[in-house]
């Protein structure tokens, strides 16, 4: 689009919206409303209504000063914010509601015609529809738009702003007498059938959808950052402040039964109330219809543009302008011939609720966005307007709320369907997915906060509840996935995970590119699986450096990591050597050391976990039987048991059951006695033979080692052991209680 083409300023954007509030409903609903729930009821509608309103027109201003809005409006913002496969949804949505307005408009444009149809029953005996006059209007306002475009919609506006302020004048003008007659006041103003309020904010609320009219004017403003900031901003103030005199006024100068009996009770109050409030009606409602055909067809060409519609074809036929000004001329024919529909149906109130839904939703987002964007603290994120975050926040709360509020069944279907359209959107665009950084921004703002106040928490604790915060370190994570496994069954509920997968080198350009595609490979390696576990790269010239690295970073739950897991292959146990070298390393810090010994032979789940403990040897037995159970929070493991086996001397047989027995009774152990074997150490038969006898069918099997044991022994502490599958060594750096 050329520059010349941006040429409308503030006043379109002013004139579109205040046209758009000041509507059908102001005519048609407000005295109904007054009537129903008397003055305080209506006024705290408008009060209801402007607290999602007022946030929604500051959101607008304050995103619209950060950056350049192109054409399409609040699909703009929105697609620019959310993403472009979330901002197609609730575009094509917006683009509905702008669509059907079209026809709700120009039905409510016939009502001004009441003395006509009134006319032709009493003289001719013809009871006419109201098609009879929407349909030739619709069709002559599709024809105009088709034709001039936005030239001739804001050149009429002006006139229809005129038309519809006089109308106003000459209300506020008029008097009757009940108005002579009535001591109404402030103090004695009723609030009338509360359990209503919902029901006529519902048929109300369409009056205040008006105030984002105007934004979808912005591919064709000069300067969209001044123009839709100044123009949606006065216009929504304006236009809450007429509401509260239109109210007053209404309630002064009827009486309830006028009220509720005459749709067209204005025309009673106003000067000339017989010619000035039917042209008032007629002004508002035609200016409402062709700022909605204004706005809606770009809606749909930005969305085209984008091409967020699944054919490339569709895509570029609707996208398509006139070449002097780029006037979206087949979206304004398809938004024609939607409006065209419901008018000839003449009857939107079945579709009425859902219009509000799709609002309510482009309003709520326009809310999150601004929360979002204060809350992630982002660079990028510096406009010259600034709202509040809690003003935000509260804009979007109240928006579902009341959504609710109005109908559940109906903000239910408005949720579906916008689920079902982005489902749809998602699965031709896939290249598309996820959500903007708007999200990240947020998270790791969240993150940051979170993990400062965790710090500031723990420094003051004593004692403090152990929960596993594991990092793992692998060469191998590509040949082999049973210690990223075993990080992620740790992690999935009760623990916190960081896999490590070491490049051995020296940090350069090439080991960094090498480094990522390393990541990349090894994160679609895991994305057919439920992953919990942070994966990263580090890059370090050997294993004892990047050892020192590694359990120096901070654990990505915001709490130190207290546990380190290495991992060797059980047949071919090449990095062992260097996994005992660098114990000490590791021990000489506060961390829990597992050392895991990866077997060919898949798991067999279904066996379960065997865990072996000795008198001697608590502080690994209770570690040992934690991990277990939090092993089993994993839903690979959900059909498994945990088997302890306690090898004793038979002079110590009969303390060592009493005292399994009273952890068992007492709860600190919460598994049956059936669950615990007490097993003889015959001192002819090695350990290694016992274990081999009783867990060669082992899921997992664990076993305690011990600093001394790693230093004397060496790689014979981890031999022998040719029966059993995969295998977890632990070794506790202090005694973890069972509570």
């Amino acid at each position: 689009m050329n520059n010349n083409s941006r040429k409308f300023g503030t006043a379109p954007v002013f004139f579109t919206a205040i046209s758009t509030i000041l509507g059908a409903i102001l005519f048609l609903r407000f005295g109904y409303a007054v009537g129903t729930l008397g003055f305080w009821g209506v006024i705290l509608i408008i009060l209801l209504g402007h607290l999602v309103t007022i946030p929604t027109a500051l959101a607008i201003s304050e995103i619209a000063t950060n950056k350049r809005v192109e054409g399409g409006g609040e699909y703009f913002i929105i697609s620019r914010s959310f993403g472009l496969n979330i901002g197609a949804t609730i575009g094509l949505a917006l683009f509905l509601s702008q669509a059907i307005s079209v026809a709700f408009y120009v039905i409510a444009f016939t009502e001004a015609f009441e003395f006509f149809f009134n006319y032709m029953l009493e003289n001719y005996g013809m009871v006419l529809p109201r098609q009879a006059i929407s349909i030739p209007v619709m069709i002559l306002l599709a024809i105009l738009i088709i034709k001039k475009g936005a030239n001739l919609g804001v050149k009429t506006l002006y006139v229809v702003v005129a038309v519809l302020l006089v109308s106003l004048v000459m209300f506020f003008m008029g008097n009757t007498g009940h108005a002579e007659a009535s001591t109404f006041g402030l103090m004695n103003a009723q609030l009338r059938n509360p359990h209503e309020f919902f029901i006529v904010f519902a048929i109300i609320f369409p009056a205040f959808t008006g105030m984002t009219a105007g934004v979808g004017l912005s591919g064709d403003l000069k300067k969209p950052s001044r123009s839709i900031p100044l123009g949606t901003t006065v216009a929504t103030l304006t236009g809450m402040v007429v509401y509260v005199f239109v109210v007053w006024k209404l309630a002064k100068s009827a009486s309830v039964e006028d009220l509720l009996e005459n749709q067209l009770i204005m025309s009673r109050i106003a000067v000339a109330g017989a010619v000035v409030i039917p042209l008032g009606l007629a002004a508002s409602t035609l200016s409402s219809a062709l700022g909605s055909v204004m706005v809606a067809p770009r809606t749909l060409q930005a969305l085209a543009l984008d091409q967020a519609l699944p054919s490339p074809r569709i895509n570029n036929w609707l996208g398509k302008g006139t070449e002097k000004d780029n006037e979206p001329v087949n979206a304004s024919l398809v938004t024609s011939i939607i409006a065209f529909v419901f008018v000839a149906v003449g009857n939107v109130n079945a579709v009425a609720s859902i219009i509000t839904m799709f609002f309510m939703v482009t309003y709520g987002s326009m809310c999150l966005i601004s929360f979002l964007n204060h809350f992630g603290s982002s660079p990028s994120y510096r406009p010259s307007f600034k709202s509040r975050w809690y003003i935000s926040l509260l804009g979007f709360i109240i928006s579902v709320w009341v959504m609710f509020k109005i109908s559940t069944p109906f903000a239910l279907l408005s949720f579906a369907f916008i689920t079902g359209i982005y489902l749809y959107i998602n699965y031709y665009h896939k290249s598309r997915q996820g959500f903007a950084s708007i999200f990240a921004n947020a998270l790791f703002q969240l993150n940051k906060n979170l993990q400062v106040m965790i710090q500031k928490k723990q420094t003051k604790k004593e004692k403090r509840e152990w929960r596993p915060s594991a990092i793992c370190i692998s060469k191998d994570s590509l040949k082999r996935d049973k210690a990223f496994r075993l990080l992620n069954w740790i992690s999935y509920k009760y623990g916190f995970g960081t896999y490590l997968h070491h490049i051995v080198g020296y940090y350069s350009k090439a080991t960094a590119i090498k480094a990522r595609e390393e990541l990349k490979k090894l994160l679609e390696h895991v994305d057919s699986v439920e992953n919990h576990v942070y994966i990263d790269t580090l890059i370090s010239p050997s294993n004892t450096s990047a050892i020192a690295q590694a359990i120096q970073i901070p654990g990505i739950a915001g709490m130190e990591n207290n546990m380190v897991i290495f991992e060797y292959d059980k047949q071919q146990p090449i990095n062992l050597e260097e996994i005992i070298d660098n114990f000490a390393l590791v021990n000489s810090g506060d961390f829990d050391i597992c050392i895991l010994g990866s077997s060919n032979r898949e798991i067999p789940y279904n066996k379960g976990i065997h865990i072996w403990i000795n008198s001697l040897d608590t502080e690994n037995a209770n570690l040992m039987i934690l991990l277990g159970f939090i092993i089993l929070g994993h839903p690979s493991w959900k059909h498994a048991r945990i088997k302890i086996f306690n090898v004793c001397n038979s002079k110590d047989y009969e303390m060592t059951k009493k005292s399994m027995n009273e952890l068992v009774q007492t709860g600190r152990l919460p598994i049956s006695e059936k669950s615990i074997r007490l097993l003889v150490h015959d001192e002819d038969v090695p350990v290694k033979t016992i274990i081999n006898q009783n867990s060669g069918n082992a899921g997992l099997t664990m076993i305690g080692i011990r600093e001394e044991l790693v230093k004397r022994e060496k790689e014979k502490l981890f031999d022998g052991y040719d029966e059993l599958g995969t295998i977890l060594f632990v070794h506790s750096k202090d005694n973890k209680s069972i509570e």
